[in-house]
């Protein structure tokens, strides 16, 4: 999925997959509760960044056998049927970033994630697994546009630098600054 287009995927070989990033006991009692008939598969700690403003927020990720939810502390923000996963993007370069693209036929749903993710090649694998989403998931250059809400657009810009930062930018994209991996 990853081999020859991600500049760091070399680095992620050596590093073994686990079953689950967050202890189900670590997972909030509520949460737990609404979720359960859908039986938990994977859950990993994120950082989501709002669609407006992109303020980093740390969120849990959690894959069930029906869908892929966005959890803060004791409350769902965000359950994305794997149905209306339209597909998910990554940078070629070495951060860590990933967005879900989802379908926003529906009034409630609120538009597409950004997240940052300690475990993106692990999480990512889970979710094609989980969600059967083998081929959605697309290694990209440069930007990625991402719905905001139904209407209205945003943009996440990729670039090497000296340092990992992010930051947004004075055009209104978020902009991902990755270092360059050493080749193996």
């Amino acid at each position: 999925m990853f081999k020859g287009k991600k500049e760091s995927y070399p680095f992620s070989v050596c590093r073994p997959f686990v079953d689950t990033r967050i202890a189900l006991e670590d997972i909030n009692l509520k949460v737990r509760q609404t979720i359960q008939h859908e039986h938990i598969k994977y859950s990993v700690p994120v950082v989501k960044y709002d669609r407006n403003g992109f303020r980093p927020r740390l969120r849990q990720l959690i894959f069930t056998q029906e869908a892929a939810y966005l959890v803060e502390e004791t409350k769902i923000k965000q359950r994305i049927d794997y149905s209306s996963l339209k597909g998910v993007s990554v940078s070629n370069l070495s951060d860590n970033f990933f967005i879900l693209h989802v379908t926003c036929d529906d009034i409630k749903q609120k538009g597409d994630l950004v997240l940052q993710c300690d475990y993106l090649y692990e999480a990512l694998t889970k979710l094609s697994v989980v969600g059967d989403k083998h081929s959605c998931v697309k290694v990209v250059q440069g930007s990625v546009r991402f719905d905001i809400q139904p209407g209205r657009e945003g943009f996440v810009e990729f670039k090497s630098g000296q340092e990992s930062m992010v930051y947004r930018a004075k055009n209104g994209h978020l902009m991902v600054e990755s270092t360059r991996t050493k080749s193996r």
